[in-house]
């Protein structure tokens, strides 16, 4: 009884639990793919830091593209769920191409920027719904804890899916250690067709329909605010992940395996992170935990470009970094992440959030592309410095908000504030 009573309580609801089990396996197949695709790139095909930059933009642009329109059908539907087993099995179908195409000695660059947009927009499609279907199981009080879960559960995909994947790519070949990914699409099919949860209704199709979202993002000051933050940091983040992998190997001279383990290691921070995210949001209140998690995740990563001199010391500076950013990761998503779910009206929920991701994670593109060209001309280890700095100083958009001074969930219309725990 006692270990059951340590469960928490969202867990013992089945239909939570299926949904979660669902993610946590998917979100550590994912990791693999952001290991072996760059890989593969790099050891087989012998991509260079343009060539990287083309991948990540192939990746990253459907996020640019196909947000909006998807959004808006997404709040259409009467079941997003349907919509996100699509998505599920499409995307293991593209991930079997890749070790069927390297196993008849066909792999191609042209079809590594094709299967990762391919992926790319599949994900679109999977995440505008998946917030709809969120909101759907959690009641609004538990937001701050079942994200946390969640994203507890992205912290042991970190923990585990890059030494997984790194150690499969030097065993197997990074095509073939795609074939893990694949798998873990078809599990999480499998758990969200088990799962049948009341969905909000679909919204009515009138005149603004197709731009409400983003109109309502940017009519809200609070949303202005953490949109051109995260926008920020996703540019210069992005920037910083295309070259990461190639700096990492071709000038530090880390194996695959070893990179594995560093991110592995890093990743334990992202899991304290979310394990102790509630007490955090208690303490310093939500918007407290914006800024503070902001911070925390940017200002490690400068140690990245300055790490130099003997190769254990290398790892250890890169051990640090990573654990640290992944703490302030965890804390800045949870609570952004709770902040949008409580304010954003169910009606135009997947709108909105297919809008945000627009705005948002539009800049990933652009920030790969900058990257791989910035790195070609003036080298990696200088654009690096210029992603991290840039990164950092996305909190100022934030400051003269009013999140800063938000301690409480907002309110949804006629009910009293959520208190967060």
């Amino acid at each position: 009884m006692a270990l059951v009573e340590r469960v928490p309580a969202l867990l013992r609801e089945r239909s939570f639990r299926r949904y979660w089990t669902g993610q946590t396996i998917s979100l550590a197949g994912d990791q693999i793919s952001l290991m072996a695709i760059p890989l593969a790139a790099v050891l087989v095909l012998g991509a260079d830091a343009a060539a990287m930059g083309w991948l990540k933009a192939a990746e990253l642009l459907p996020a640019l593209l196909l947000n909006l329109p998807l959004g808006a059908w997404a709040d259409r539907q009467a079941s997003r769920r349907r919509a996100m087993i699509a998505a599920d099995l499409g995307r293991a179908a593209l991930v079997l191409t890749l070790p069927v195409a390297y196993a008849l000695d066909a792999l191609t660059l042209t079809q590594l920027y094709v299967v990762a947009f391919g992926i790319g927009a599949l994900t679109v499609l999977f995440e505008v719904c998946n917030t709809t279907l969120f909101v759907a199981l959690v009641p609004t009080e538990s937001y701050v804890q079942a994200n946390a879960l969640v994203n507890g559960s992205r912290s042991t995909a970190w923990l585990a899916g890059p030494g997984i994947g790194g150690l499969l790519v030097q065993f197997l070949t990074a095509p073939l250690a795609l074939l893990a990914d694949a798998l873990t699409y078809l599990v999480s099919a499998g758990y969200l067709a088990r799962i049948k949860p009341v969905e909000p209704p679909p919204a009515p199709v009138v005149k603004g329909h197709f731009t409400e979202g983003l109109r309502w993002v940017l009519r809200d000051r609070s949303m202005r605010a953490l949109f051109a933050a995260s926008g920020t940091v996703q540019f210069f983040n992005y920037m910083f992940h295309t070259l990461f992998v190639l700096y990492v190997t071709t000038e530090l001279g880390i194996s695959a395996g070893l990179l594995g383990l560093i991110l592995g290691a890093g990743a334990v921070g992202g899991l304290l992170g979310a394990m102790f995210s509630g007490a955090v949001v208690r303490r310093i209140g939500i918007g407290g935990s914006l800024v503070a998690g902001f911070l925390g995740f940017t200002l490690p990563l400068l140690l990245i470009p300055l790490a130099e001199g003997p190769l254990p010391l290398v790892v250890f500076v890169m051990f640090l970094a990573e654990f640290l950013s992944c703490v302030g990761v965890m804390i800045v998503d949870i609570a952004a992440g709770s902040f949008q779910m409580a304010l954003i009206p169910d009606a135009v929920r997947a709108r909105v959030m297919g809008a945000y991701r627009t705005l948002n994670h539009g800049f990933r593109p652009i920030g790969a592309l900058v990257g791989g060209l910035l790195g070609t001309a003036i080298g990696l280890r200088p654009t690096l410095w210029i992603a991290t700095v840039g990164a950092v100083l996305a909190v100022l958009w934030v400051l003269p908000s009013p999140l800063p001074r938000m301690r409480e969930l907002p309110a949804r219309e006629g009910e009293p504030a959520p208190v967060v725990g």
